[in-house]
């Protein structure tokens, strides 16, 4: 297939015409997802919250499923393909190394997609997000996790013989940009936790053509958790990158230690993975030795790695607007920073929302001790839509405002509109996290369909409180769901309607923009948003120890 480029007129960027095709198809993929889970999350959401509480059981666990899988898999995964693809052949101007595998891989995944939705939507597979065994599903449900992983593991592969192609063709000197680097790292987090989605679903799909047996549960949930937590770790890594991305295009910055930041991605490699064992705290087949290394000693070095990203892209920002004459207090960078770019809007919501959301209650909830008052209520979804939602959702959909003229080659409708539905999704979950994760607090559990518990012999003694934090995470559901809306209907509106984007080259290759390498510029203003954080984590940590020792009255 002959490779024929063209010079993107915004960035300078030289695309490769298979690469660009690619990204399209992963990124409207992507984009059905989100489609297809958030009309789930309407269901869900009203069905959670006790005031509406609309659909019946076998709905409600049907709607969890779709609405999970979608969101968390699909359109995490298709849009993380789309961003390999434009990290590896379009930030390096070199081609794609395989295009016909490209298109081979993206085929078995929207099979895959397919498969699994059909046989949910079906009722041959309400066994939920995490689909545990002795629940058995429609084999076909199986099959499709297979084709799916494998299809994206393949286009994995395909990104790093790219990176291979533009080494060996010199498209690039020096090392490679940052956000490859932090592309390559998530690509190979992902080969980690592909691998083991194929080597259970395998077996679990054989088990479900009765080849096998049985399948034993402790073994499916340790290796399984390989792929359902991991995942959202890939999730992590690429954010990471966009934020570097982004910080570049919205304001110039660049990373004030490059050494550092490659440190830190390397870190996750090592480490991150480990955080799937906190799903596991309670399981009685692993041993305590096991549980307190993975959540803590080998886990807070991925911890660091985070911490060290949650400053050094802030402080990138802070230097380049300094440099600008913005050098007025600790602030002035900040508070004249283009807020009304939603690129750089993107950038600071899900910077901060996953640091002080995400961030605090993950390192929170996956200690062992806490675990046992966090497990499996709504505190844990909290933390993970505090991630993967206002975290990785809320940067990708940054991203997506310059995908679309860069790949698409479409102006977007309204740059104001879309700013604004950054804010509004963020501002939405914002509610919606806060409301769940202290209704959570109150044991309100994490997947029962009644959580009054109305219809139970059984009443469990649940304050009334908690029931109004329901309806708090309600309200902000609706809100976080108009902005999820508003996203579909502006990129859409702008691959369809907006202005065409002409062809005439003239800015500065990203891949070819040198590191900046003046004079000093101090970073005060970061410290002290660091301190904050810092602060809020010491107090929120120890909160959770005071809330632990009270549930054990000593007399």
């Amino acid at each position: 297939m002959e490779a024929v480029y063209r010079t993107c007129a915004q960035t300078g960027l030289k695309v490769h015409n298979h690469a660009e095709r690619l990204i399209r198809a992963n990124a409207v993929a992507g984009v059905v997802s989100i489609l297809f889970g958030g009309i789930a999350a309407v269901l869900v959401l009203l069905t959670r919250w006790p005031a509406v509480h609309l659909l019946d059981p076998a709905s409600f666990y049907r709607a969890l499923t779709f609405h999970g899988i979608n969101m968390l898999i699909f359109w995490i995964i298709f849009f993380e393909i789309a961003v390999l693809y434009f990290a590896g052949p379009i930030v390096l101007g070199s081609r794609l190394a395989w295009p016909r595998i490209g298109w081979v891989s993206f085929v078995l995944m929207v099979a895959g997609t397919l498969l699994i939705n059909i046989a949910i939507l079906q009722g041959k597979a309400d066994v939920m997000f995490t689909s545990y065994a002795p629940m058995q599903a429609a084999s076909y449900f199986y099959l499709g996790w297979i084709l799916f992983a494998v299809g994206a593991l393949v286009a994995v592969c395909n990104f790093f013989a790219s990176l291979v192609v533009a080494k060996a063709e010199r498209t690039y000197t020096g090392s490679i940009p940052l956000v490859t680097f932090g592309a390559a790292t998530a690509g190979i987090i992902a080969v980690v936790t592909l691998a083991h989605g194929a080597i259970i679903y395998i077996p679990t799909w054989l088990w479900s053509l009765g080849i096998i047996e049985k399948i034993d549960p402790g073994i499916y949930r340790l290796i399984w958790w390989g792929l359902g937590h991991s995942s959202q770790q890939i999730n992590v890594t690429a954010m990471v990158s966009i934020w570097y991305l982004l910080a570049t295009l919205t304001v110039g910055a660049t990373p004030i230690n490059e050494k550092v930041c490659r440190s830190a991605f390397l870190l996750y490699i090592l480490f991150i993975n480990l955080a799937s064992a906190h799903h596991l705290l309670v399981d009685p087949q692993l041993s305590p030795a096991w549980k307190i290394w993975n959540t803590s000693y080998g886990m807070y070095l991925a911890v660091l790695a985070s911490m060290i990203h949650g400053m050094t892209v802030p402080a990138s920002v802070e230097v380049a607007q300094r440099k600008k004459g913005l050098t007025k207090g600790l602030f002035e960078w900040l508070a004249k920073a283009p807020w009304g770019n939603p690129g750089f809007a993107a950038l600071a919501l899900s910077l901060s929302l996953f640091g002080f959301i995400g961030g605090i209650t993950g390192v929170t909830f996956g200690a062992e001790q806490i675990n046992i008052i966090s497990h499996n209520t709504l505190r844990i979804t909290g933390h993970f839509h505090a991630t993967v939602v206002a975290g990785t959702t809320i940067a990708f959909m940054g991203l997506t405002y310059y995908v679309v003229p860069l790949i698409f080659r479409r102006h977007l409708i309204s740059t104001k509109l879309a700013t604004a539905q950054i804010y509004l999704f963020g501002i939405g979950m914002t509610i919606f996290i806060g409301g769940m994760t202290t209704a959570g607090s109150y044991a309100i559990p994490r997947r029962h369909w009644d959580v009054q518990f109305a219809t139970s012999l059984f009443q469990p003694p649940v304050e009334a409180a908690a029931f109004a934090f329901l309806g708090i995470m309600g309200v902000g559901g609706l809100f976080a769901l108009a902005g999820g809306a508003l996203y579909v209907l502006i990129t859409v509106g702008s691959v369809l309607f907006g202005r065409r984007v002409p062809d005439t080259p003239g800015a500065v290759p990203l891949a070819a923009m040198p590191q900046d390498k003046g004079q000093h510029v101090p970073i005060k203003g970061t410290t002290v948003l660091v301190l904050v954080f810092l602060a809020s984590f010491i107090i929120y940590y120890f909160l959770n120890w005071k809330w632990l020792a009270a549930i054990w009255i000593v007399k």
